[in-house]
C-alpha cells in the first residue's frame, strides 16, 4: 500500500515536482479565465454596462471552451504538454491584457469570447500527469492536479477584487487583470524551461493520425460520430439563450446563421472522423490494439454530471439562499463560497479512492451519492431549516467533485497516445453539462433544478453499472522502432 502514497514535499522526486509545476499552471489559467465573474461588478460599474451586456460577457467567457478542449486535446497529443501549457499561458495572458484595456464593448465581447480557450489548459495537465505517474497512482495524482488547479477560481475571487478596489481607481479592474495576466505569461515561460513531457528514457506516444480520435471498430465509429452531437447542441442552446426567444441580444437572422454554421461544422467534423477511421471498415484492427470507445462515452456523460453540476450549482447557490430563505446577500455569498473550497480535498479524494478500491466501484459510490443528494434537494421547500439545505448542498458538492476526480482517474487508462483527446472530450462534456443545467435553472424553480440533476445522475449511474468496464491488464502502444510496449492499467 505504500506505493499508493505520494510524498508531496519531496521535490527531488521528478514526478512530484512536475505535479506541483503543472497544477500551478492550471491554477493560473483559471485565475485568468474565471476571474471575470468576481470582477464583473467592477467592470459593469466602470464601463456603465447594462445587465444584458454583463450577462453576455459571462456567456461568451465559457462558449469557446467547449470546442477549445477538443482542439487542445488533439494538439497536446501531437505536440506535447510542455509547449501547449506554455503557449496557453502566454497567449491567454496576452489576450487577457488586451481585454483589460479594450475601449469598446464590441472589443470586450470579442476578446472575452477568445479568452474561453484558456479553460482548455486543464486538458494539457491531464496528459502531462498521466505521463509521469503509473496507473496505481494516477487517481490521486490527477485528483490533486485538478482539485488544486480548480481552486484558481477561488484564488481569483480572493485576490482580483482586492487589487481592483485598492489600486488604479476606475481602472482598478484593468490593472487587476493585467497583473494576473503578466504572472501567467511569466509562469508560461518558466514552465517551458522547467518541465519535460515524459520522464527520462520514456516514449511520448502520439496518435497515428490527427484531426479526430482514432477508434478501433465499426460500432465505435458510429458511436463517436453520435457523441459529438451534444457538443454542438450545447452551442446551439447558448445561441438560443442570446436570441429573441430569451435575452434578445442577437436577432433571428444572426441566430439562424449561427445554427447553419454549427450544422456545417458538425458535418465537416463527422467527415473528418470518417476519413481518419474509414480504414477499419476494410481492415479490422488487431485485437491487441483495440480499445472500447464506450468507455470514453460513459466517462463523457459522467463528467457532464459531475463538473456540469459543479459549475451550475456554484453559479446559482447564493441567489438560491437569498431568494428562498431570505438570507442577507453577504451571508449567502459566504455560505455559497464554501462550495468551491471542497475541491481542495474532495476531488483528490475521488482519485485516491479510485486507486484504492477500483475505478468503477468508486464511480458507482459517488454517483449514488450525487443522485441521492440531489433527489433529496429536489424535495426542498421554503419551510426547510437553512442549515439542512446548506448541509445537503455541501454533501452533493462533495460527491460531485469526488466524481470528477474519479472520472479523470480512469481517463488516462484507456489509450495512452490519445489521453489528451479523451480528456478534452470529457472536459467539453463538463461544459455541456454546465450549459444544460444553467439553462434548466433559468426555466424552472430551484427544487425542479435540483431534481433534474438527480434524475440525470441516476441515468448515468445506470450506464456506469451496466456499460462501464473496470480497466484491466495493459494497453498496447507502438514504439518508434515498430515494437510494441504494454502499459499497465491496473
Amino acid at each position: 500500500m505504500s506505493e499508493l502514497k505520494l510524498n508531496l514535499l519531496d521535490l527531488k522526486d521528478g514526478k512530484i515536482r512536475i505535479l506541483h509545476l503543472t497544477w500551478l499552471a492550471f491554477f493560473l489559467t483559471f485565475v485568468v479565465w474565471l476571474g471575470l465573474g468576481p470582477m464583473m461588478p467592477f467592470i459593469k460599474e466602470a464601463l456603465q454596462l447594462t445587465d444584458q451586456q454583463a450577462k453576455v460577457l459571462l456567456i461568451l467567457n465559457v462558449a469557446m471552451t467547449i470546442p477549445a478542449r477538443i482542439i487542445v486535446g488533439m494538439l497536446v497529443d501531437k505536440h506535447g504538454p510542455r509547449i501547449m501549457f506554455s503557449a496557453i499561458l502566454i497567449l491567454g495572458g496576452a489576450i487577457s491584457i488586451a481585454f483589460a484595456w479594450a475601449d469598446s464593448y464590441q472589443t470586450l465581447a470579442l476578446l472575452r469570447f477568445l479568452s474561453g480557450f484558456i479553460g482548455a489548459g486543464f486538458v494539457v495537465g491531464i496528459r502531462m500527469t498521466s505521463e509521469w505517474f503509473p496507473a496505481r497512482q494516477t487517481g490521486i495524482a490527477q485528483g490533486i492536479y485538478a482539485g488544486w488547479g480548480n481552486f484558481g477560481s477561488a484564488g481569483a475571487a480572493m485576490t482580483l477584487p482586492f487589487i481592483a478596489a485598492n489600486f488604479g481607481g476606475d481602472d482598478g479592474w484593468r490593472w487587476a487583470f493585467t497583473i494576473a495576466s503578466l504572472v501567467a505569461i511569466a509562469y508560461g515561460v518558466l514552465y517551458y524551461f522547467s518541465v519535460s513531457n515524459t520522464p527520462k528514457g520514456s516514449t511520448y506516444f502520439k496518435p497515428k493520425k490527427s484531426g479526430a480520435m482514432e477508434v478501433t471498430s465499426r460500432g465505435d465509429l458510429v458511436l463517436y460520430i453520435l457523441m459529438n452531437v451534444p457538443l454542438y447542441l450545447a452551442l446551439a442552446l447558448l445561441t438560443w439563450k442570446l436570441s429573441p426567444a430569451r435575452m434578445g441580444l442577437i436577432d433571428w437572422a444572426t441566430a439562424d446563421i449561427i445554427y447553419l454554421v454549427l450544422g456545417a461544422l458538425y458535418l465537416v467534423q463527422s467527415w473528418k472522423v470518417w476519413h481518419v477511421n474509414a480504414h477499419i471498415l476494410g481492415k479490422p484492427v488487431p485485437e491487441l490494439h483495440r480499445y472500447k470507445f464506450k468507455q470514453v462515452a460513459v466517462l463523457d456523460w459522467a463528467y457532464l454530471v459531475t463538473f456540469g453540476t459543479e459549475l451550475a450549482v456554484v453559479s446559482m447557490l447564493a441567489m438560491f439562499y437569498v431568494d428562498w430563505f431570505g438570507l442577507p446577500k453577504v451571508t449567502a455569498a459566504l455560505l455559497a463560497g464554501v462550495y468551491p473550497f471542497l475541491n481542495l480535498f474532495a476531488r483528490p479524494g475521488g482519485g485516491w479512492l479510485s486507486d484504492r478500491i477500483g475505478r468503477k466501484l468508486t464511480l458507482i459510490i459517488v454517483f449514488a451519492g450525487i443522485t441521492g443528494a440531489f433527489l433529496v434537494l429536489g424535495m426542498v421547500n421554503k419551510g426547510w431549516p437553512v442549515w439542512a439545505v446548506v448541509a445537503m448542498t455541501l454533501v452533493g458538492g462533495i460527491f460531485s467533485k469526488a466524481g470528477s476526480g474519479a472520472v479523470y482517474a480512469m481517463v488516462p487508462l484507456i489509450q495512452r497516445r490519445m489521453t489528451g483527446q479523451i480528456a478534452g472530450m470529457a472536459g467539453a462534456f463538463g461544459n455541456v453539462g454546465a450549459v444544460l443545467f444553467l439553462t434548466v435553472n433559468s426555466l424552472l424553480d430551484y427544487d425542479q433544478f435540483f431534481l433534474f440533476i438527480g434524475l440525470v445522475s441516476a441515468g448515468v449511474l445506470a450506464l456506469i453499472l451496466f456499460v462501464l468496464e473496470e480497466p484491466e491488464g495493459a494497453m498496447a502502444e507502438v514504439m518508434p522502432d515498430g515494437s510494441v510496449q504494454m502499459i499497465d492499467v491496473k
